[in-house]
């Protein structure tokens, strides 16, 4: 199916690693440019060279603190002016599953952790936006995705559920504000997701439990185990970016302002 990315310019936040490497690697697959942002310069040049190696796209490495509006509005004009514009946002900038000081029960959550994240995640998704929507609305086309997550659909997780629930707002917001300027918004809620950090977080569970990683991932994905989902395994990075990829294109302009959750069928609720 012919997507119509080719040639198109995207800025990736968090896409050094984790499932904003993973869009950004099928983007590129698409024939899309781009600039990937994050926090450590390192981790992002290497990304970049990856990339940009394997599939012959532009990619600028660029540091940024999405804390800083000064900052994020400097990446976003570097961005435009190194690649000729910008088409897609990905808002992924986070640490997953929330600040471990933040998570909760209440009595142990750090309010400076709690803020620091919610600055990150939400934050740091509405002062990209914002510093990309005038250049989506000069040409008329635009799409931006943000990463949320599953903890806003569960009680539990403090941090996790206030930041993921407001992404949602944030999405649904944006996108009846400049839909008819043809830029479309949509929110991901992510379930659990294999990544790079993965094989390290089973090992760590497989050394405390005695077996090995394999039994923990397949402990985790029985049909009995609350955590497990409805296709009974983990689903990949890269299998989500798939429908991040199609969420972008000329193929999905219709669909905006909408929550897609790409979890293989996590939880028991309907939701309607």
């Amino acid at each position: 199916m012919e997507l119509g990315l080719k040639r198109r310019k995207a800025i990736v936040a968090g896409g050094s690693r984790g499932i904003g490497k993973a869009v950004a690697r099928e983007l590129a697959r698409e024939g899309v440019d781009l600039a990937l942002v994050a926090r450590d310069m390192a981790g992002l040049e290497v990304t970049a060279a990856e990339i940009s190696d394997e599939f012959l796209c532009k990619v600028v490495p660029i540091s940024c603190d999405v804390t800083s509006r000064v900052a994020v509005e400097a990446m976003v004009e570097q961005a435009v002016n190194t690649l000729g514009g910008v088409d897609i946002l990905i808002n992924s900038a986070a640490s997953p599953g929330g600040a471990p000081n933040a998570i909760g029960p209440i009595e142990s959550v750090v309010d400076e952790d709690l803020l620091n994240d919610f600055d990150t995640k939400y934050m740091g998704a509405l002062r990209c936006s914002r510093a990309v929507l005038p250049h989506m609305q000069k040409v008329g086309w635009g799409r931006i995705i943000i990463i949320s997550g599953g903890n806003s659909r569960r009680p539990g997780n403090l941090s996790g559920g206030a930041r993921n629930t407001a992404l949602v707002h944030l999405s649904r917001t944006l996108a009846r504000r400049f839909g008819r300027d043809g830029i479309t918004v949509n929110c991901i809620h992510p379930g659990r997701t294999r990544t790079e950090r993965t094989a390290v977080m089973l090992a760590e569970r497989a050394a405390k439990l005695n077996i090995t990683p394999e039994e923990v991932e397949k402990l985790d994905f029985t049909e009995s185990d609350s955590r497990s989902n409805a296709i009974g395994r983990m689903v990949d990075a890269s299998e989500l970016a798939e429908v991040v990829t199609f969420l972008v294109s000329d193929r999905a302009k219709v669909v905006t302002g909408e929550l897609i959750s790409p979890n293989g069928g996590d939880g028991d609720a309907v939701f309607y």
